[in-house]
């Protein structure tokens, strides 16, 4: 297949160099957006057209529009790093490109071709490659692909046509001051994903339903919610927005790095991918298993869970110091970030930011390398 042809209009009104300056100074996570977006049109019939590069700014949606009567919509999320070599790149795209086709697939939406999402990155970073920070750090460029549904008018059916659209944000470090522990709020009443539903696919619905557990969490002083699984109420799934990987060590001192199950009901994270192949070359077993929510209280509470830490494109690895639920909470370790939880986040982070050797190539370039002068 050719590559696609994209229209490109400039922003007439871009911001300053000081402007962006100032915003790559102090970004914050989700603020501030470049000057350009992507859009691309689906028509049953006629397939993906119109991709474009245009200045960013709102849309237009007829009040009829079926995402705001049947929530089709999807979404991706992954960074541009700038390389020490001045190229930008961005960490396994082509697994978010499948992931995306996966979620419109059970969303009964239309699959964005590979080649199409992986292009309109290219493209976005082309007009935008001033946006991205500096190298050296884990300041990045957040990127935010998603796809709603356009068709007007009312009925429960799939829509006839959609709005792909990509869109960017300068990120600054996830923790701008050391990695910190976070407190977890473990849900019982609640549930986040349930066999033959909707939490394999990445779409607003599942994080709007997490919102008033979420809230819930933050009232006991909790930054996440961990998660039971639908059916028994007994097995964890995973937090609001984070897979999770626990350290279990034995008597003899043996080590266990185990996550849960995905069960074919939760979410497959791609960070969580990563650190189970990062694991394996690091010489940490790592399984897959079965891990309940009792074992994850009485194991923390006699000691032999030594580490927990969440993970996801944000934060890559946020540790877990306590973790609190309807009956008390107890501490995870000494409730500092672990050393195998920092093992691994060093390890992919230096990845990321081409401070280490990529051998599985998971660095895709958007943007390559100033010409030499």
């Amino acid at each position: 297949m050719s590559a696609p042809q994209f229209t490109v209009t400039p922003n007439r009104a871009p911001a300053s160099p000081q402007r962006r300056a100032e915003v790559l100074a102090d970004p914050g996570f989700g603020r501030y957006f470049t000057d350009h977006m992507v859009t691309i049109r689906y028509t049953e019939g006629t397939g993906w057209h119109d991709p474009a590069v245009v200045p960013y700014g709102p849309f237009t949606l007829d009040p009829s529009a079926m995402v705001l009567h049947y929530g089709q919509e999807i979404f991706e999320g992954l960074k541009a790093y700038r390389q020490p070599d001045g190229s930008i790149a961005s960490f396994r795209p082509d697994a978010n490109a499948a992931r995306f086709a996966g979620s419109a697939r059970r969303m009964a939406m239309a699959e964005l071709p590979a080649e199409l999402f992986l292009a309109s990155l290219t493209e976005l970073l082309a007009v935008d490659a001033e946006w991205v920070p500096a190298a050296g750090g884990e300041d990045s460029l957040y990127l935010r692909p998603f796809m709603i549904a356009t068709a007007i008018g009312l009925g429960v059916r799939p829509s006839p046509e959609y709005l792909y659209a990509l869109i960017a944000s300068p990120a600054g470090p996830y923790f701008a001051d050391g990695v910190k522990p976070m407190d977890v709020w473990l849900e019982t009443e609640y549930t986040r994903a349930a066999l033959g539903g909707t939490g394999t696919a990445k779409c607003g619905g599942n994080y709007a339903a997490s919102l008033l557990p979420q809230a819930i969490g933050a009232e006991h002083g909790c930054a996440q919610v961990a998660y039971l699984d639908a059916e028994e109420r007994t097995w964890i799934d995973e937090m609001g927005s984070n897979n999770l990987f626990f350290v279990f060590r034995d008597a003899d001192g043996g080590l266990e790095l185990a996550t849960p199950d995905l069960r074919g009901a939760v979410l497959a994270g791609i960070t969580r991918d990563s650190l189970i192949t990062v694991a394996k070359d690091l010489g940490i077993d790592v399984v897959e298993r079965r891990i309940s929510g009792k074992e994850w209280l009485d194991r923390a509470a006699d000691g032999t869970l030594t580490e927990a830490f969440g993970c996801g494109t944000a934060a890559v690895i946020t540790p877990i110091g306590t973790v609190k639920h309807a009956g008390g909470e107890v501490a995870v370790g000494n409730g500092e970030p672990g050393p195998v939880t920092m093992q691994l986040r060093e390890a992919l982070t230096a990845v990321q930011r081409g401070a280490a050797p990529d051998p599985h190539g998971w660095m895709r370039t958007l943007v390559p390398a100033p010409a030499a002068v």
